[in-house]
């Protein structure tokens, strides 16, 4: 059924009230060639029912495949509470917190969650909730630049082992502003960034450097060294992470001497369904120095005349409440909904449960990549440490092999070949804590078919 906010007796009398004819008069501005015209190609409206039935129909040829694809979407386990939970009336509905007096359950949930994020991070502060985790890097680029006042000519060292659609999201943010963002290349042994690799690309004023924690093949990278690198050099360095590995790997407020400056990632891993492609949410997390650099919202606990405990708004540095040209951030909204499936997630799970999720992690993909490694025809392209992700290399077209895999209702992995040509015919393997040993066995059984 459409929704008609008011009757055609309503919208004559406001006509009236105004001295216009009809509401094609309320558009005579518009030039002729920019109006669209009849929409030929929209189809007829259709009921509830219909919809229903449709959209069921539509789920039911999504096959239950399972899933060995990670590349920044990871499958894992969420209680059913969660969801539950947030789905309630109080949360499902709930909007922007503008109003304190009104929001103090919201802003409450927030705080909670910043004050989770912080501890997994190791950071000061942290903000609200991003759109995702590529802006989330965009934005920590531009609190750098910002934040990094002894730099001038604005360039940020970005390894090649960020992950690719980050790299060209903050790319795009950031390339109207007169910030240039330097590739460093990894090493083909390793398939981490080197230190060495960082002092090539260094010139002498560098505002920041990007280090992604696991980077985007599942290795390890050696972020101590290259933090008290960047730091007796006057860089900030930026931290992608992803936060369940936080829980057995060290935090970015940890790395080196004095820790990274600003920490970001996407919050996907804590709670939220892979969902055929989102809605995700990206974070941000920095030290007290850069706190006023910070994007969108910071929600403060306060107590009021009465010495009553509230919540509050807080270095809301964004143009709806500061001049554009003061603006930190255009951020106008964020994720909410997926930040409170985030908080119960975390606080169900606490930090033994995240930490055997994250453990589960790495002992699949230790089993995972053992038994894929037997068959002939495939092999590990890095010797080096990882989390929950590593890259095969096939005998066979990667494309090819994955979608045999696919047919077989296995999502196999992630096709390299186009973010990273050298590596040839190469995928990108993931087992979360959901995988089970007989998955584990029964997928390395059929590529061993496939490449066979």
């Amino acid at each position: 059924m459409p929704f008609i906010p008011h009757t055609e007796q309503e919208i004559t009398e406001m006509l009236q009230a105004i001295g216009a004819d009809d509401i094609s008069a309320l558009f005579e501005e518009i030039p002729a060639h920019l109006l669209a015209g009849e929409l030929t190609g929209v189809p007829e409206g259709m009921t509830e029912m219909e919809i229903s039935r449709l959209m069921h129909a539509r789920a039911s040829q999504h096959p239950q495949s399972v899933c060995f694809l990670g590349a920044g979407a990871y499958e894992h386990h969420i209680p059913a509470a969660v969801w539950e939970i947030t789905t309630r009336g109080e949360y499902y509905s709930a909007y922007t917190p503008y109003q304190a007096e009104a929001s103090q359950g919201t802003l409450q949930l927030t705080y909670e969650y910043q004050s989770m994020m912080t501890a997994l991070t190791g950071m000061d502060v942290s903000n609200a909730s991003l759109y995702d985790g590529a802006s989330g890097l965009a934005e920590a680029v531009l609190m750098a630049v910002r934040g990094n006042r002894k730099s001038k000519l604005r360039k940020i060292l970005v390894p090649t082992t960020v992950h690719p659609s980050y790299r060209k999201t903050t790319q795009t943010i950031v390339q109207g502003q007169n910030i240039e963002l330097c590739e460093v290349p990894y090493d083909e042994t390793t398939g981490v960034t080197s230190l060495d690799a960082f002092k090539q690309q260094a010139g002498d004023d560098i505002t920041a450097v990007v280090i992604q924690q696991p980077n985007f093949f599942g290795n390890l990278e050696s972020v101590d060294e290259i933090t008290d690198w960047a730091h007796e050099n006057n860089m900030l360095v930026i931290a992608v992470v992803n936060p369940l590995s936080l829980a057995v790997l060290k935090a970015p407020g940890d790395w080196g001497t004095t820790g990274a400056d600003i920490a970001c990632g996407d919050g996907q891993p804590l709670g939220a369904p892979l969902s055929a492609g989102g809605p995700y949410y990206g974070f941000i997390c920095c030290t007290q120095a850069l706190v006023r650099q910070m994007p969108g919202r910071i929600v403060g606990r306060t107590v009021d005349q009465d010495g009553k405990e509230g919540f509050v708004l807080t270095l809301q540095a964004r143009e709806q409440h500061i001049r554009r040209s003061k603006a930190t951030s255009n951020i106008c909204t964020n994720q909410g909904l997926v930040v409170t499936a985030s908080t119960i997630h975390m606080s169900i799970l606490g930090a033994s449960g995240l930490e055997k999720a994250a453990a589960a992690c790495h002992a699949n993909t230790i089993s995972l990549v053992k038994q894929l490694s037997q068959i002939d025809g495939v092999e590990p392209a890095f010797n080096s440490t990882c989390f929950h992700e590593a890259v095969l290399k096939l005998k066979k077209p990667a494309s090819e092999v994955l979608l045999a895999l696919a047919e077989k209702n296995i999502l196999g992995g992630y096709d390299l070949s186009g973010s990273y040509p050298e590596l040839g015919d190469a995928i990108l393997v993931c087992a979360t804590e959901m995988r089970s040993d007989e998955e584990i066995s029964a997928y390395a059984k059929v590529l061993a078919e496939v490449i066979a």
